[in-house]
């Protein structure tokens, strides 16, 4: 059974530590204008960059491409209403989530 946590967001450029699964990880979400999305970075809480750029998109694990980096738990995104519609720079964390899923 898959067990969802959402990360919290707030519609802003932001920076936190969060643990997830087993590692704390510091991620940093910002927004892309020339592409109209939120942009995710995965680091150690040392700085040391995992992953950079990830675009917050639906329907896919953002994660499953980076099994080769030990991650075995996925990392979705998904909007309240329409689960096709990546968030906007308003609805970040209010209608658009970001779900780590484990199990």
């Amino acid at each position: 059974m898959t067990t969802p946590y959402e990360i919290p967001l707030t519609p802003e450029p932001q920076r936190f530590t969060i643990s997830l699964g087993s590692t704390s990880y510091a991620l940093t979400v910002k927004w892309n204008a020339p592409h109209g999305a939120w942009m995710l970075d995965i680091a150690m809480p040392s700085g040391t960059l995992v992953l950079g750029g990830i675009p917050l998109v639906t329907g896919v694990d953002l994660l499953g491409q980076y099994a080769y980096l030990g991650f075995t738990e996925q990392l979705v995104c998904q909007s309240d209403f329409d689960l096709d519609a990546v968030p906007t720079f308003e609805n970040l964390g209010t209608q658009g989530h970001l779900y780590f899923l484990v199990g």
